[in-house]
């Protein structure tokens, strides 16, 4: 018997395909990706920001090829980064055949929008030739012109009958390797059409709120729709559109992942809002430790409390708690035991030194 049901997650087992040294769907680990917002053509530019992206956790990196320039850095791109790079083509079947061979692990298109059956079965040959998986990348923005007469406008069914089309253009050339996205900035409509089509199909779901806005709207958007997806156990990869640094659309996949208990990386930090009775400055102190522990890699959870109504249960979940008491006396606990007092003006050295050590202790 579990020991907390209300927690349990049933995740429906998808088709299991292969991006580059990544799998995604099955029992594979849930997926974080992200994409550059540099020039494609500025090799070097884009290069460090798929470095960064890297670094931050991401999984998987799509970048733009929308010329033959593009595809031509790509080959350079490719051969200096590490993470499964993904080529975002849109309506020339040429792009995707020339990233296919300049590397890329995954196609993202409408095959739909590539033009005629035979262009469709070039860009099929070349993904397997190069051992390249395709996302079909459908947006409620960019619905086929039949789609949008038949519906009026944007609506579940459009979606989940678009994403068919294209399954169809697919399987009938005997290609399986492939993933789906059925995106919308509308939360509704986005969630809707996840649904739909996860009852119809078993291959692997790319979720994601398409131009979800800023920084704050963008991620409450993103955790919403998301969330709520994942909740139901639809779902194999997420991606964070934000109008953002692409660090900050890692970052917070990866704050989703952790808020469900999925998949943890980095320090979880549980803090209270602060009031009256806070014995030191709760809110600053936070700023100031996510910054300092930005650098742990391993799953860790941190409570910072600022008084003694919840600090201790909060402290008895975490590995490292800390409850405000008043200067000299807020209290330390260590795996959910009461182990030392600290003064205010030590907090964050002390909050660091002790995270840094317990990391230590989880890789070893």
């Amino acid at each position: 018997m579990e020991i907390r049901p209300h927690r349990i997650i049933k995740r429906k087992k998808t088709r299991k395909i292969k991006v580059g040294n990544i799998f995604v769907g099955g029992d594979s680990v849930i997926s974080v990706q992200s994409m550059t917002n540099t020039l494609t053509t500025d090799h070097d530019a884009t290069i460090k920001q798929i470095n960064e992206l890297e670094e931050a956790g991401a999984d998987i990196v799509r970048v733009s090829c929308p010329d033959e320039e593009s595809t031509k850095a790509l080959k350079i791109i490719t051969k200096k980064t590490r993470v499964p790079i993904v080529a975002d083509i849109h309506f020339h079947y040429k792009r995707a055949i020339e990233s296919a061979i300049s590397g890329a692990k995954c196609l993202r298109i409408n095959p739909g929008n590539i033009g005629s059956k035979d262009r469709v079965k070039e860009v099929v040959k070349a993904a397997k030739d190069y051992d390249c998986a395709i996302r079909i990348g459908v947006n409620a923005g960019s619905l086929d012109k039949n789609i949008l007469e038949k519906y009026k406008e944007p609506c579940p069914e459009a979606l989940i009958e678009s994403a068919e089309q294209n399954i169809k253009l697919l399987e009938d050339n005997d290609f399986f390797n492939f993933k789906i996205s059925v995106k919308s900035s509308d939360v509704f409509l986005a969630i809707k059409a996840y649904e739909g089509l996860s009852r119809l199909y078993d291959y692997p779901l790319h979720l994601g709120i398409t131009e979800a806005g800023g920084l704050v709207t963008g991620s409450i958007k993103s955790s919403i729709g998301i969330g709520k997806l994942l909740m139901q156990g639809i779902g194999d990869t997420i991606r964070v559109s934000l109008s953002a640094d692409p660090v900050e659309e890692v970052r917070a996949g990866y704050e989703i992942l952790k808020a469900l208990g999925i998949r943890s990386r980095g320090v979880q930090i549980i803090s209270c809002p602060s009031c009256a009775r806070q014995a030191f400055p709760v809110i600053d102190t936070v700023k100031i430790l996510e910054d300092k522990l930005s650098h742990i890699k391993k799953p860790l959870t941190l409570s910072i409390i600022g008084c003694v109504v919840n600090g201790p249960g909060e402290a008895s979940q975490t590995d490292i708690g800390l409850t405000g008491g008043g200067e000299g006396n807020n209290l330390f606990y260590l795996s959910g035991i009461p182990h030392h007092k600290v003064a205010n003006k030590e907090i964050i050295k002390k909050v660091v030194e002790l995270v840094e050590s317990k990391a230590k202790e989880k890789v070893n």
